[in-house]
This record gives structure tokens, C-alpha cells and sequence, in this order.
């Protein structure tokens, strides 16, 4: 197994379907790709035969809050192959994506939701949970929150620049709006 990283952009043909293949058995009918204006890197785990096992996409930008712009990041469409399930290689992404965005000088924070199911999943790759912080994505005028009703989302960060910037973010609203591609980041 081997981890490989490349714009969304330059991701080989082949890589690119596999992609597409392992979200479509995820989310059915979802669109596939991410808002260009964020910078999007594809982190993947290639087998031994160079077959994507799992993959994720690491999305950018500037996000204004408590007064303060922060060089934010986040993950996205984090996925394993259905019959690599269970065998950690989601874990080991996920942790390689950690380290990535920690030694990355372009990244004060890393903020993202997930399924509150999945939040140990994250925290054990070393992710901090924000207790009641809720992602505002969307845009100002079409907002989606992760309390919205029938959400069940668990807010995640890590913060290269240093712990005491996560007290900025516990119990607060975060408004990221990425826009209406990549709605909640």
C-alpha cells in the first residue's frame, strides 16, 4: 500500500474513475468533484496493484472568524473500497492526511463535520472534537448548517498553529460557506 497525493485537476483518467467508483458505492447519485476555488487535493491508498483502496479530498480556503482569517482546511468524501473495509486502511488516510495538513505552514486549522457514528474513527487518526461548534456551509443566502434538522453531525478540528486556537472554535458557529458545490465543505 502506498499513499499518493494530487490536485483533483491532474488526477490521472484511471485514478479519477476509481474515485468516482468508490463514491458512487458510498453516497449513490452524488455528485462527484469538488468547488475548484478550493483548492482541491486528492489523497489516495493504491493497493499493490495501483487499484485505489480508499481516498479523500483535502479542500482550502480563507474562512473569517472570531475576528480573525484563518488559512483553514478540511476533509471530504473520505471513503475505503466496500470490500477493503475493516482493515484500517481509511484509518491510515486519514492519519497521513492529519500529518500532511499539520506540517503544512499554509494551515492554521482543520475543521470538518462528519456522522457522529464516525467521530472516534477520526479522533483516533488524532482529530479533536469541538463540542458544540456547527459548520455554516452553503452560502450566506442558501446556508446549511450540520445541526440543521435531521443532520447528525459531529464537528472535528485539528490546529497546527497551535491548541489554544481551538478554544475560538468549541461552542461557536463557523460560517465557512464554501458555496453550493461542496455545501458543507
Amino acid at each position: 500500500m502506498r499513499i499518493v497525493t494530487h490536485p483533483e485537476a491532474d488526477l490521472p483518467a484511471e485514478l479519477a474513475a476509481q474515485v468516482v467508483e468508490l463514491e458512487e458505492q458510498a453516497w449513490p447519485g452524488n455528485r462527484h468533484g469538488h468547488d475548484p476555488e478550493l483548492a482541491p487535493l486528492m489523497m489516495l491508498l493504491l493497493d499493490a496493484d495501483g487499484a485505489v483502496a480508499a481516498s479523500l479530498a483535502l479542500l482550502h480556503k480563507p474562512v473569517r472568524h472570531a475576528g480573525r482569517t484563518y488559512r483553514a482546511a478540511g476533509l471530504s468524501t473520505v471513503v475505503t473500497r466496500r470490500e477493503a473495509r475493516g482493515r484500517g486502511h481509511g484509518g491510515r488516510l486519514v492519519a497521513a492526511a492529519r500529518a500532511a495538513l499539520a506540517a503544512d505552514p499554509a494551515v492554521d486549522v482543520v475543521l470538518f463535520s462528519c456522522n457522529r457514528p464516525l467521530a472516534r474513527f477520526y479522533e483516533a487518526a488524532g482529530f479533536t472534537r469541538l463540542p458544540g461548534a456547527v459548520l455554516v456551509g452553503g452560502t450566506p443566502e442558501e446556508p446549511l448548517a450540520t445541526d440543521a434538522p435531521g443532520f447528525d453531525k459531529e464537528v472535528l478540528g485539528d490546529f497546527p498553529a497551535g491548541r489554544a486556537e481551538a478554544a475560538a472554535f468549541a461552542g461557536t458557529r463557523i460560517a465557512l460557506h464554501p458555496g453550493l458545490v461542496d455545501r458543507l465543505w
